[in-house]
């Protein structure tokens, strides 16, 4: 496979905690070509003593305290720089340029998420993260960062990995809605002449559904055999954006789901039955409704396919 040149404005962020889950993170990003074109930004958000413990040294009883205090915080600090190498190195073995892999320790200011939420606004083409990260705790869909981040990044597409093996097939959800065709538009640019294929998904329910009105004007209830009948030219234009950014048209194929109660589900299935590794979905659909930071459908799709790689796309 023919590696993409190195285009300088696109780079990815890799939240990483020191643990054994995050280090998997980096070696899905370091065996995934579309990435190997892109910068990659290792970044950790170090939780350092609070300063009202280095004013213990100012109490002659509590000087020995706070000398183990300092010691233990060099040694954390130490051992994160160990990691974040070792992290370093993993990219360097899976095809990244030297100077296109930078590390950042950041010491925590608001707080991890939020720390990484203001690094993400610099222009960044992705986040890339585990759902879970050093507690790993098994009955927890999401840890707490990869939850608050999927609510509130609104800046760049989030790419939360899973665990499925890695395959060149992605499902790309599609409902007429502005997200949609951001999500298809992303796939276009980050995945086009690397042999990928693409499958398109529409899926109506066994009741009512929504259509996106004309220029802004909230969606409607339709029929759904109506329904389906007005998103074929959505697919169609979907699968053109595709082709046009260079994918061959044996390798883009669409499906509407019809009578189902459930989107998510859906498209949650469709993406097991079609051997898609990776599912592609908009923020916000057809509702779009702006006090919501992820649309409903969109955030029961990453609870429900928790083995898949799941892109959440602005």
């Amino acid at each position: 496979m023919k590696k993409k040149p190195m285009e300088p404005s696109k780079k990815i962020l890799l939240p990483v905690d020191g643990s054994e889950r995050c280090l998997e993170t980096v070696k899905y990003v370091a065996r995934y070509a579309p990435f190997h074109s892109m910068k990659a930004v290792l970044f950790n958000v170090f939780s350092d003593v609070p300063e009202c413990y280095w004013d213990l040294e100012r109490e002659p009883k509590s000087v020995k305290a706070a000398l183990h205090v300092r010691a233990w915080v060099s040694q954390k600090k130490k051992e994160m720089e160990e990691y974040m190498e070792k992290a370093r190195q993993i990219l360097l073995r899976g095809s990244f340029e030297a100077d296109a892999v930078s590390v950042q320790i950041h010491s925590r200011k608001k707080g991890v998420a939020r720390d990484i939420l203001k690094e993400a606004q610099r222009r960044y083409t992705a986040v890339v993260l585990r759902r879970r990260g050093a507690t790993g705790l098994r009955n927890i869909t999401m840890g707490s960062v990869a939850t608050k981040l999927m609510e509130r990044l609104t800046c760049c597409p989030l790419i939360i990995v899973g665990r499925k093996p890695m395959s060149r097939r992605v499902l790309i959800g599609v409902d007429g809605s502005e997200g949609a065709i951001h999500a298809v538009d992303f796939v276009a640019k980050t995945l086009d002449g690397l042999d990928f294929s693409a499958h398109l998904v529409n899926v109506i329910r066994e009741t009512w559904t929504e259509v996106a009105g004309e220029e802004g004007e909230p969606a409607a209830p339709v029929h759904p055999l109506k329904a389906e009948e007005e998103i074929v030219p959505v697919l169609e234009d979907a699968k053109s954006r595709l082709l046009e950014a260079g994918f061959t048209s044996d390798r883009v194929t669409w499906r509407v789901v019809t009578g189902v109660k459930s989107r998510a589900a859906a498209i949650a299935e469709e993406a097991e039955k079609e051997d898609c590794e990776t599912i592609v979905v908009g923020r916000r659909g057809l509702s779009g409704v702006k006090e919501f930071f992820i649309g409903r459908v969109s955030n029961k799709v990453v609870q429900l396919a928790r083995k898949n790689t799941v892109w959440v796309v602005t």
